[in-house]
């Protein structure tokens, strides 16, 4: 009887590859498959960047899965919308671990709602790689541990590291501040004013806004009063290409740098004119054209640009910008680890941490228990809008 259990038992299962087969599914279909939460800001101010960076998140799973998925299991993306709201982003992420019962989490767009669910999903003990630009959700110190959290973009310390660095290159001292007021514009700022002086920096000048605010001329005209070299503005969002215009219509002659999330075809097309001249730190994927062939990163970076052009045809609607890669990134480190230990969180977090070497859209990242980030200054390169386009100049 036994015997008889055991080949029925068989037969059911060879039945249901079967079936699968027919259905032009693979036979690893009929495994479980992977579920990771995906929440991002598909509306409110910030969906134009949250709403792309789910496309790349579906694009790079539908990749993973045609390639054979996670050791025969197949991905599947449980996707949430924060509406940029910090208050809705927790109930989001609470819904995906408690009831879909996701084994990751990947997302969410800005560093306040990264903030604002933190606290969650270290104690719930699930592995989170964010798409956000900020340092504070991996600063730990007041911001709280980070165990369990990991993010794709360049530190925000990063970034001003490289305007810093090519400021020193050209002699330029002294600096006038704008910035949002917003967690990710209090976070440039911090690290624009700690690290002024290892680089000679001198701030002279130090003025905020609000990201819905639609002039900043008022600040402007104090700054332009005095006797900055250089203006940087720490934003991201419209509200970048709202002070270039502020910028051109008070005529002011010094340069203007923007920080790594404003790369971006929407920054020129809302600037218009006012965009030229605009500098800023940018992943490689906004130049990729113009890397050299040595590079290690521009074959990884083209098969992203053709993916996203040629085969999805995403870039009509959404053209890639420097935010594009970090989706993709964070999934592909999620799916090598997975691939070396499996789908328990504890091994999982350890095998992200030990990430090393990945060549990624964004960065090579080499990851440590301090640094859950594993990218520097090399992963930036600093472009300037020329004629509409961007020119890589360092």
């Amino acid at each position: 009887m036994k015997e008889r259990g055991s080949a029925r038992k068989a037969l059911t299962a060879a039945a249901a590859v079967l079936v699968a087969i027919c259905l032009g599914f693979s036979p690893a279909w009929a495994m479980e498959p992977i579920k990771i939460g995906a929440f991002f800001d598909l509306s409110g101010p910030a969906s134009s960047i949250g709403t792309p960076t789910k496309l790349v998140a579906e694009m790079v799973v539908d990749k993973i899965n045609k390639e054979g998925g996670i050791n025969g299991r197949p991905l599947e993306l449980v996707i949430g919308d924060t509406e940029g709201d910090p208050t809705k982003a927790l109930m989001v992420a609470k819904r995906l671990v408690e009831k879909d019962q996701v084994t990751a989490l990947i997302g969410p767009t800005r560093t306040g709602t990264g903030m604002a669910v933190k606290a969650y999903t270290e104690k719930a003990k699930i592995p989170t790689i964010m798409t956000v630009g900020g340092d504070p959700v991996i600063a730990g110190g007041k911001f709280g541990p980070f165990t369990w959290t990991f993010k794709t973009p360049q530190r925000t310390s990063v970034a001003v590291r490289k305007i810093y660095g090519y400021l020193k290159e050209k002699g330029w001292t002294k600096v006038a501040l704008l910035h949002a007021t917003d967690g990710f514009g209090r976070d440039g700022l911090g690290w624009l004013k700690r690290l002024a002086p290892e680089y000679g920096i001198e701030i002279v000048a130090e003025e905020a806004f609000g990201v819905s605010d639609t002039d900043m001329t008022a600040q402007l005209v104090k700054i332009k009063s005095g006797p900055a070299q250089v203006l940087i503005c720490w934003t991201i969002g419209p509200a970048g290409a709202r002070v270039a215009k502020n910028v051109k219509q008070l005529a002011m002659t010094i340069p203007l740098f923007q920080c790594h999330g404003q790369p971006d075809p929407k920054y020129v097309e809302l600037a218009g004119e006012a965009a030229e001249g605009s500098l800023m730190p940018s992943t490689k994927l906004m130049v990729a054209d113009q890397l050299p062939d040595t590079d290690p990163q521009k074959a990884v970076i083209q098969e992203f640009i053709h993916l996203y052009r040629d085969v999805y045809q995403y870039d009509s609607q959404y053209p890639i910008n420097t935010h594009s890669g970090y989706a993709w990134d964070a999934i592909m480190m999620l799916a090598n680890a997975m691939r070396q230990v499996g789908t328990d969180r504890d091994a999982l977090r350890s095998a992200i941490e030990q990430t090393r070497g990945y060549v990624g859209i964004s960065g090579i990242y080499n990851l440590t228990p301090e640094d859950h980030n594993g990218l520097g200054t090399d992963s930036l390169v600093i472009v300037q809008v020329v004629n509409g386009s961007w020119k890589l100049v360092q």
